[in-house]
């Protein structure tokens, strides 16, 4: 293969210089970056040659015309992979790219122990009440402690929605750390899995009734889009925690600000909002049992780190005619090797 003949285009910013690192040790690979800002007298040629998008996945960080959409793809017709940052990827429209014949993967599972231990952070600081007193001492003088009595989450139940790589961990991190039982809803696994991963399996609306704290560790799609609302947050325990450091839009904060006010469940822990950072004058940041975080649960130095070494290794994967461990449309498989092979002379394995 000739020199630079690989072409790589990567959206404003990259999980690690890792990524760089790999990709530049290979002489048939090219690397190039767009930015926000970049001119379309820039980008578009750019764009135009590319094999693989690396794209980030906060949608809120990245133009709205470098998301991955069918218009997008028009303009990126060379284009066989669109590589996600992260483990989500909201800007990506994965039935457009399917249709197009472009495989699409995530770095699912890099992140996994970051996050995990920032919901588990958000358990144990509002159980204990941690936040809340935090505010109090910085605003009042003589605080009484009394007002202020936390619960032990040992031997508390935790119901974790969606037991994949986080959810799985989470579950590990409660059971086998601080005692607790872990009941767990996600329908694409069996009973006997979810048992492997440290779960009981049970229906969504059992979860929520016997849970003390509800943490949500699933994907967003189709199917659990507004999944927790009004009706989900009535089944809660009054003194029940509701934890999420999945993504916005799985749950509906207007129906989690009223059940807050009329206190029918005791608290919030936020790593994710519909508007991606919140502005400070949202309602949920005005409440004092609610811990909030800027999608920065899988933000630490081992997680950035570990993610750009694996979505530089899936692109050298997919370059190299392989098939890459993490694809989101394994259905595109046949449409998409019939185009490398046009790119590339060689049938993908």
């Amino acid at each position: 293969m000739s020199v630079n003949s690989k072409r790589v285009v990567y959206s404003n910013y990259l999980a690690n210089p890792i990524y760089i690192d790999i990709l530049k040790a290979r002489s048939d690979v090219r690397l190039d970056r767009i930015e926000n800002g970049s001119p379309e007298e820039a980008y578009a040629p750019l764009l135009g040659a590319a094999h693989v998008y690396q794209v980030g996945a906060a949608r809120d960080e990245l133009a709205p015309h470098f998301h991955v959409d069918a218009a997008f793809l028009k303009r990126a017709p060379n284009l066989l992979l669109v590589s996600s940052n992260g483990a989500g990827f909201d800007p990506v429209d994965v039935e457009a790219c399917t249709a197009a014949g472009v495989v699409v993967v995530n770095q699912s599972g890099g992140n996994a122990h970051s996050v995990a231990e920032h919901a588990l952070a958000m358990m144990l600081t509002l159980s204990k009440r941690i936040i809340q007193s935090d505010r109090r001492l910085r605003r009042e003088r003589d605080v009484n402690r009394n007002e202020l009595v936390g619960n032990e989450v040992e031997h508390k139940t935790v119901g974790i929605i969606g037991l994949g790589n986080v959810g799985r961990r989470i579950a590990a991190l409660c059971k086998g750390l601080l005692g607790m039982k872990v009941l767990a809803y996600d329908p694409y696994l069996s009973a006997e899995v979810m048992a492997e991963r440290g779960g009981e399996k049970v229906e969504l609306d059992e979860l929520l009734r016997r849970a003390d704290f509800v943490s949500i560790s699933c994907p967003l799609n189709k199917g659990s889009r507004n999944m927790i609302s009004v009706r989900e947050f009535a089944l809660m325990q009054p003194h029940a925690y509701f934890i999420t450091t999945a993504r916005g839009f799985i749950h509906d904060e207007d129906a989690l600000l009223q059940a807050l006010r009329d206190k029918r469940i005791a608290g919030a822990g936020l790593d994710v909002w519909s508007k991606e950072p919140p502005p400070p004058e949202h309602p949920l940041l005005q409440l004092d049992n609610v811990l909030a975080s800027p999608h920065t649960a899988g933000v630490t130095i081992e997680a950035r780190q570990n993610m750009g070494r694996i979505a530089a290794e899936q692109v050298l994967d997919v370059l190299d005619g392989k098939r890459p461990p993490r694809i989101i449309n394994p259905e595109v498989w046949p449409h998409y090797a019939d185009r490398f092979k046009q790119a590339f002379g060689v049938t993908p394995g």
